[in-house]
C-alpha cells in the first residue's frame, strides 16, 4: 500500500496558548474551512468538536489534547479544485489551563509546528510564556496568531510589543489590522501589500481589497520592516538587496521558510477567529512557512544492545520508529495509544517492537482521529499521528520500533505534582473500581499519582492543581461510576540539607545462628547542580534530585554491598528525617566502612545506610520545602491595593504591576499552601471582576515557626 499524500505535503502542529485566548475557537474555524465539518462549533454553546469530553463542555476549557486530521488548499481559488495542491494537517489543539501543563508538553514533542494564539487584549500572558518556553527546548518553529482585535480594549500594537518583549524579539508582523476594537474588519498583508476582507456568513469567502488610504504608510514603514529582517538570512539577498533590487516574492518566501524552519523568525498575523476574520490566512502561512518532516533533522536516539546512537530518517524506507506520547482510555475500544511515526511504515495486525521494556505486542487496529470520531486505516507512514487499539504494555514515552533495528527515543520529562488528596471509595463495591480506575488514569496522565500512606492505609492521590485533582475526580465518577469522598487539599511538601555532614552507621545483630554485620561512613551535603558541558565520573550516580558516590578503596564494602547501599539510603531519603515528606537535593559520599566475611549482607548494609543517613540529615540542618506558585492577578484598577494588601497577608512576594488593557495586572509569588479557595476570595473581594491564573515557579524553604506547626501536625 502507497502513502495517500506525499511527506512534503503534511504539516503536524499543534494550536498553543494561555486559557481564554481563544484556542479552541481557531480550531473550530480550521475544521470548518478545511471542509471537516459543515457547523462551527462554539466553545460557550458547549459544541465543539476538539472539546468533546462532558467536562471539556461544561467548563468551556480544553482538558486533553485533541488530535485531527484535515486538508487544506491555500486561499487562492484556482488550488481548490486541484487536490495535489491540498496539504494534510495533523493538527494537536492543546489545554491552556496550567493544571494540564503536561499535554503541551508531551503534545510538543511529537509536533514540527505551532500557531501560538494571544488575545488582542491582553497579548502575552503566564501561560503563554510557559508554553513558549516548552516550545523553545523542543526546537519547534512557530507562528504568531494575535486574536480577539474585535473585543473592547484590543491593540494589536501593544500585543505585539509584549512578544517582543515577554517572548522573543525574533517576532516580525507580517499583517497589520484594518480598524480595531468594533471597526475591525480585515488585515493588510505585508509581503504583497494587499488588503483583507472576510465575507460570507462564516467569512469563508476571503476578498482582495485595495490597502487603505489612511493605512498605507504605515504599512510601507512595516514593509520595509519586514524585507529587512528577511534578507538579514541570506548574504546573496542581502547583497542584492545593498544594491537596491529587492528580491522577488517568491524568494522572499522561500528564505523567510528557511529562517522559520531554523527559528530564526516567528511570523506574526492577527484577526478575530469568533468573528471569522483572518483564519484561512493563517493556514496559508502554515503551508508557506511551517516545515514538512521532511525538512527537520533526523530524529536521535539510543541504540539499546550497543548503547551508542544511532538516527533515523523521515522517509517510508528507514526502519520503523515511533513515540508514544498519549494514552486514552475509550468507552468504545478500550485503551488508545497515541504516537508520531518518525521513520518507516505500520500496518495493522503488525507486531511491534517496544525498546523500552525490550517487549513485543501486537497492533490490533490503526485509527487516525478526528478528535471523537475515528477512521481505521490499515497502514500509517512517517510523519503521521495515529493511535493503535490493543497495545497493553506501552506508556507515555515509550519507544516503538522494529525489533532487527531497535533503538529508544529521549523520553518526555513531565513536572513533580504539587497538590495532594486523600481518597476513599463509598462503599466496598466501589473499593475494586477505583483502583482499575486510579491505575487506568495515571497511565493516561503522567503528572497524575497514586500512593498508600503506610501509616494510615489511606490512597492518595497527586497532581498538579486543585482543578487537574477535581476533573480526574468527576472523571472517575462519569467514566468508571466509581463514587469517592476526597479530603482537603494538601500541599506536596519536600525536604532537604542546607549544610554538611559526616555519619556513620553500624548494624550488628547476633543471634543464635549466623549474624548481620553491616557498616558505613558517609558524607551528606546538598546537590549542586552541573556545570555546563561537566562530565559525571563512573563511581557516580547521578539524577536530578539525587547523587550517589561510591568512594570506597581497597574493597572495605565489597562490590557486591554498594547497589544495598544506594538502596538504604534512597529509601531513608523516601521517609524524610523532619516529618515524613520525601528528601531532594541531596549527595551521598560513601567513603569508607568495614564487613565481616561471615556475617555481612545486603539487608545488614541497607539498614547500617540508612542508619547513617538519618544521624548525617539531622547534623546537616534539614529543612522543609514548599511550592511556591507563579500568581497573576487582573483587577479594575480600583481593587489593587486590596488585592496587593491580601497577597502579602498570604506570605506573598508583588513582583510588579502593569497595565492589561482596562485593567492592571499584579505579578507575585506566593506559597501554593496560602492559595487554596483563592478564586472564591479573589471574586468576592472585586465584585466578580478579578481573574487569576497560577503556575508552579520553583520550591522555597518554609519558615521556621510554619515548619514547626507542619512537623507537629504530623506526629
Amino acid at each position: 500500500m502507497n502513502r495517500d499524500y506525499p511527506l512534503e505535503k503534511v504539516r503536524n502542529f499543534g494550536i498553543i496558548a494561555h486559557i481564554d485566548a481563544g484556542k479552541t475557537t481557531v480550531s473550530e474555524r480550521i475544521l470548518f474551512y478545511t471542509g471537516s465539518q459543515h457547523k462551527i462549533g462554539e466553545v460557550h454553546e458547549g459544541e465543539t468538536t476538539t472539546d468533546w469530553m462532558e467536562q471539556e463542555r461544561e467548563r468551556g476549557i480544553t482538558i486533553t489534547s485533541a488530535a485531527i486530521t484535515c486538508f487544506w488548499s491555500r486561499t487562492s481559488e484556482k488550488d481548490k479544485k486541484d487536490v495535489s495542491k491540498k496539504t494534510r494537517f495533523n493538527i494537536i489543539d492543546t489545554p491552556g489551563h496550567i493544571d494540564f501543563t503536561a499535554e503541551v508538553q508531551r503534545s510538543m514533542r511529537v509536533l514540527d509546528g505551532a500557531i501560538v494564539v494571544f488575545d488582542g487584549v491582553s497579548g502575552v500572558e503566564p501561560q503563554s510564556e510557559t508554553n513558549w518556553r516548552y516550545a523553545d527546548d523542543a526546537s519547534v518553529p512557530r507562528i504568531c496568531f494575535i486574536n480577539k482585535l474585535d473585543r473592547i480594549g484590543a491593540s494589536f500594537e501593544r500585543s505585539y510589543a509584549s512578544i517582543l518583549d515577554r517572548l522573543s524579539p525574533k517576532a516580525i508582523r507580517m499583517q497589520i489590522p484594518i480598524g480595531e476594537e468594533s471597526l475591525h474588519e480585515g488585515s493588510i498583508d505585508l509581503l504583497t501589500m494587499k488588503g483583507y476582507n472576510f465575507v460570507g456568513n462564516m467569512g469563508e469567502e476571503v476578498v482582495e481589497i485595495p490597502v487603505p488610504e489612511s493605512l498605507l504608510e504605515e504599512a510601507k514603514k512595516y514593509r520595509s520592516e519586514l524585507i529587512e529582517r528577511i534578507v538579514e538570512q541570506d548574504d546573496a539577498a542581502m547583497n542584492a538587496y545593498l544594491e537596491g533590487k529587492e528580491p522577488s516574492l517568491e524568494e522572499l518566501k522561500a528564505i523567510l521558510h528557511k529562517a522559520v524552519v531554523a527559528n530564526q523568525i516567528f511570523p506574526v498575523y492577527c484577526g478575530s477567529a469568533l468573528h471569522n476574520k483572518g483564519v484561512q490566512l493563517v493556514l496559508d502561512a502554515v503551508v508557506d512557512y511551517l516545515p514538512s518532516p521532511k525538512e527537520l533533522k533526523p530524529v536521535t536516539g539510543i541504540n539499546p544492545k550497543t548503547g551508542g546512537p544511532v538516527e533515523r530518517h523521515a522517509a517510508d524506507d528507514e526502519p520503523f520508529c515511533a513515540l508514544a506520547f498519549k494514552l486514552q482510555t475509550d468507552p468504545f475500544v478500550g485503551a488508545l495509544t497515541f504516537f508520531r511515526v518518525y521513520s518507516g511504515t505500520l500496518s495493522a495486525g503488525s507486531y511491534v517492537y517496544n525498546s523500552t521494556t525490550g517487549s513485543k505486542e501486537r497492533v490490533g487496529r490503526i485509527v487516525r482521529l478526528q478528535a471523537d470520531k475515528r477512521e481505521e486505516v490499515a497502514q500509517v507512514f512517517t510523519g503521521e499521528i495515529a493511535a493503535a487499539v490493543g497495545l497493553k504494555d506501552t506508556k507515555t514515552s515509550h519507544t516503538l520500533c522494529d525489533e532487527a533495528n531497535p533503538i529508544i527515543l529521549e523520553q518526555i520529562k513531565f513536572p513533580e505534582p504539587v497538590v495532594s488528596l486523600r481518597i476513599e471509595p463509598k462503599t466496598k463495591a466501589d473499593q475494586e473500581k477505583m483502583g482499575v480506575a486510579l491505575r487506568k488514569l495515571s497511565d493516561e496522565d503522567p503528572t497524575f499519582r497514586v500512593s498508600g500512606d503506610e501509616e494510615t492505609g489511606e490512597t492518595i492521590i497527586s497532581g498538579m492543581g486543585e482543578l487537574h485533582l477535581e476533573i480526574l475526580v468527576d472523571r472517575m465518577k462519569r467514566e468508571f461510576s466509581v463514587i469517592a469522598d476526597v479530603g482537603k487539599p494538601q500541599v506536596a511538601y519536600r525536604e532537604t540539607i542546607l549544610g554538611a555532614a559526616d555519619a556513620e552507621g553500624k548494624y550488628i545483630k547476633q543471634t543464635g545462628g549466623r549474624g548481620q554485620y553491616g557498616h558505613v561512613k558517609i558524607k551528606l551535603k546538598k546537590l549542586e547542580p552541573l556545570e555546563e558541558g561537566a562530565k559525571i565520573s563512573k563511581n557516580i550516580t547521578r539524577e536530578d534530585h539525587f547523587e550517589f558516590i561510591n568512594n570506597i578503596k581497597g574493597g572495605v564494602v565489597p562490590q557486591e554491598y554498594i547497589p544495598a547501599v544506594e538502596k538504604g539510603v534512597r529509601e531513608a531519603m523516601a521517609r524524610g528525617f523532619l516529618a515524613g515528606f520525601p528528601m531532594v537535593d541531596v549527595s551521598v559520599d560513601l567513603y569508607d566502612g568495614s564487613y565481616h566475611d561471615v556475617d555481612s549482607s545486603e539487608i545488614a548494609f541497607k539498614i547500617a545506610a540508612s542508619m547513617a543517613f538519618q544521624d548525617a540529615a539531622g547534623k546537616a540542618k534539614a529543612v522543609i520545602l514548599e511550592p511556591i506558585m507563579r500568581v497573576e492577578v487582573i483587577v479594575p484598577d480600583k481593587f489593587m491595593g486590596d488585592i496587593t494588601g491580601n497577597l502579602s497577608g498570604k506570605r506573598g512576594q508583588i513582583e510588579g504591576t502593569e497595565e492589561r488593557g482596562m485593567n492592571k495586572a499584579v505579578h507575585a509569588k506566593v506559597p501554593l499552601s496560602e492559595m487554596f479557595g483563592y478564586t472564591t476570595t479573589l471574586r468576592s473581594m472585586t465584585e466578580g471582576r478579578g481573574n487569576m491564573t497560577m503556575e508552579f515557579d520553583h520550591y522555597g524553604v518554609v519558615p521556621n515557626n510554619i515548619a514547626t506547626d507542619i512537623i507537629a501536625s504530623r506526629k
